[in-house]
């Protein structure tokens, strides 16, 4: 077993309990072996000492975390993590969003924000530093990028490889960097050239400043179009600026219900969320079954003024009404639910020949 990382039988086999204990610094273990309750699990891994702080800017009491990377990061963090693309890093929030032991059995195994950042901080230069909490959003998202996306800091060789699916020991990360100084120093040098071609096309792209988060529960489909002779699999993609996110397929199904939360960073300025319905094809194209574009500002504007609000009960705070220029069936309104503000809305996809969609939109501002 790899030093700082913990397999998923320490939880389970009470004779790894003083292993797990030594790994994760918990000398109090002992309860949690076996356990049923995923959230427990997590609250358990969340209470490490190298995981109260964010494996990217060192924020204390991060609260997201990067499921495909196994490691827990700040609310800051988690917006640029999103702008990768789940292909990279799938954020979930530790309080937000439901979870399932398969799903910590993952970030066990991963080992947590030590052990992922011994492979992915392996070569760290000394005059490249990690941004801090109070680091504006473009240091942060330049880092991250160089961190998992381009994998500048890791082991030459390695690159384009999950270091943590990799055979080589951790443990042998600092006897590697004595037995191999030629090569740190050769691999520092590319490292500088790449970093002078980057940051120039950083100063033409810019970077996005995040106001808050948008979770969109995708409910129901209904009267879909038709794609594959009798019916169709379909399933929804979101976009929301530079980020890309989708739910599961539902096989046959013109009225699917997938109650399915998914979860973007709101860029500033912030741009409309355009959800797109395919039907998924094996040997061919996935065929398009319509498309909506929505305007989220108004429920961003809302979130922002009850910010601080001290209103409990259910309160209506506006409406938007169905209009020829938008794809709303019947008016929606948006309202502030158990200090939460929510929008539910009953859409008609465009550019199809018929189907409508059922989702929900909560508005989180960066402050929560």
């Amino acid at each position: 077993m790899e030093t700082g990382i913990v397999k998923k039988a320490d939880w389970y086999d009470h004779g790894h309990a003083p292993h797990m204990a030594t790994r994760l610094g918990c000398h109090n273990s002992s309860k949690f072996q076996g356990t049923a309750n995923p959230r427990e699990r997590l609250e358990y891994l969340l209470k490490q000492k190298t995981n109260k702080y964010c494996a990217d800017c060192g924020s204390p009491d991060p609260k997201w975390v990067s499921l495909s990377l196994g490691v827990f990061i700040c609310i800051k963090c988690s917006g640029a993590h999103r702008s990768l693309g789940v292909h990279i890093s799938k954020v979930l929030s530790v309080k937000l969003d439901d979870w399932t032991n398969e799903q910590v059995d993952i970030l066990v195994d991963r080992g947590g924000n030590a052990a992922v950042n011994m492979k992915y901080e392996a070569f760290l230069p000394e005059y490249y530093r990690k941004p801090k909490p109070e680091s504006s959003s473009e240091e942060r998202t330049d880092f991250i990028k160089r961190k998992y996306e381009t994998q500048q800091f890791m082991v030459p060789g390695n690159h384009n490889i999950h270091p943590l699916h990799s055979n080589g020991a951790s443990n042998g990360t600092k006897s590697y960097e004595k037995q191999h100084t030629g090569i740190r120093h050769a691999f520092r040098n590319s490292w500088r050239r790449k970093d002078e071609h980057k940051v120039s096309k950083k100063k033409l792209m810019g970077m996005v400043e995040f106001v808050g988060l948008i979770r969109v529960n995708i409910k129901r489909g209904r009267n879909l179009a038709v794609r594959d002779v009798i019916t169709s699999d379909p399933y929804v993609i979101l976009h929301l600026g530079h980020q890309t996110v989708r739910t599961k397929t539902i096989k046959s199904n013109l009225n699917p219900e997938w109650n399915e939360i998914l979860m973007l960073s709101i860029p500033d300025p912030v741009p409309p969320l355009k959800l797109q319905v395919y039907d998924k094809d094996t040997f061919s194209t996935d065929d398009k079954m319509g498309e909506a574009e929505l305007d989220i500002q108004p429920l961003v504007a809302a979130a922002k003024a009850c910010e601080n609000s001290i209103i409990t009960n259910t309160t209506q705070l506006g409406r938007w009404l169905a209009t020829e220029n938008n794809p709303l069936i019947t008016d929606s309104a948006i309202s502030l639910i158990d200090g939460c503000i929510k929008h539910d809305i009953t859409l008609r996809l465009q550019n199809v020949e018929r189907g409508e969609l059922d989702i929900e939109l909560e508005c989180v501002p960066l402050s929560q």
